[in-house]
């Protein structure tokens, strides 16, 4: 799929969808075959969702950290099943190649088997999902073997998982001991054995993603884990810089829209206090 460019160099392959068809779990276990990266990005309404395809991206995931970007919670543990449904829905609206992966909140599959499989499945039968995504390893293997047993696509996240940040001990680098990165590399193979279609890795060092990325067959997709993986994921408000604050150290803002925003409103606020807005261009006049 790659092509030469005008000076002859062979270019990096460009996945296109196959000319717009859309994108599914097998294609992009295609594009791990064929060498080919994998683009995605959050997206927590239709509009960001429409813009997100327009791009070319290839999957869009509704991340539970809409919990954070835009319910203003300050973690992802409080965000609901019903809050992420309704997000799902609104993404789902905007789609129509994209894959679209939907995050199982926390406690909505950690408990039971059977409540995650009719959980996820409500991600699929309501929200329009193509697929789901949980955090975690060994623990939640048997919970993607349920899922994949009622035909729920089911992408795995190991390293940095923010439902496990207290835990943790805050959002840290995972895997930077030997016996942690030992550890990591067996519970994605461990998922890959219940039937996961696609391993998130977050912040993982380079090394440890790129290892595993040889030993899985299933993509790899990375987030602050280097440029070894299958594919990358970004917080799109974080992309865009959207979010208040200076970025972590993985995301790099391909642009700084929430400073834009802020001056185009202050400029509102301006115009409407000297009487400038409204002008006779934006005012209606009775017909002669």
């Amino acid at each position: 799929m790659s092509e030469k460019t005008k000076s002859g160099a062979k270019a990096a392959p460009v996945y296109a969808g196959d000319c717009a068809k859309p994108v599914t779990t097998a294609s992009l276990v295609d594009m791990k075959r064929k060498g080919v990266k994998i683009t995605m990005l959050t997206a927590y309404d239709c509009p960001t969702a429409r813009a997100a395809e327009e791009a070319g991206i290839d999957a869009v995931l509704v991340g539970d950290s809409v919990a954070m970007t835009k319910l203003g919670y300050e973690s992802t543990l409080p965000v609901t099943m019903e809050e992420m449904l309704h997000h799902v829905k609104a993404v789902k609206r905007g789609l129509s190649r994209a894959l679209l992966v939907a995050d199982m909140p926390y406690l909505s599959y950690e408990l039971d088997a059977k409540e995650a499989a009719r959980n996820a499945g409500r991600f699929l039968k309501e929200g329009g999902a193509h697929a789901v995504k949980l955090e975690g390893g060994l623990e939640v293997a048997p919970i993607v073997k349920e899922l994949v047993k009622v035909n729920v696509p089911v992408f795995g996240h190991l390293g940095l998982t923010p439902q496990a940040v207290h835990r943790l001990g805050g959002y840290r680098v995972q895997g930077r001991k030997p016996e942690d990165a030992e550890r990591i590399a067996t519970e994605a193979r461990v998922l890959e054995g219940a039937g996961v279609c696609a391993i998130v890795l977050e912040c993982v060092p380079a090394e440890l993603a790129r290892d595993i990325t040889r030993r899985v067959c299933v993509p790899t997709i990375g987030i602050g884990a280097g440029a070894h993986c299958d594919g990358q994921v970004l917080v799109s408000d974080d992309m865009l810089g959207l979010t208040e604050g200076g970025p972590t150290k993985f995301v790099k803002r391909y642009a700084d829209l929430r400073a834009q925003a802020v001056r185009a409103m202050a400029d509102y606020c301006r115009e409407v206090r000297e009487g400038r807005f409204p002008g006779p261009e934006h005012s209606f006049t009775n017909p002669s």
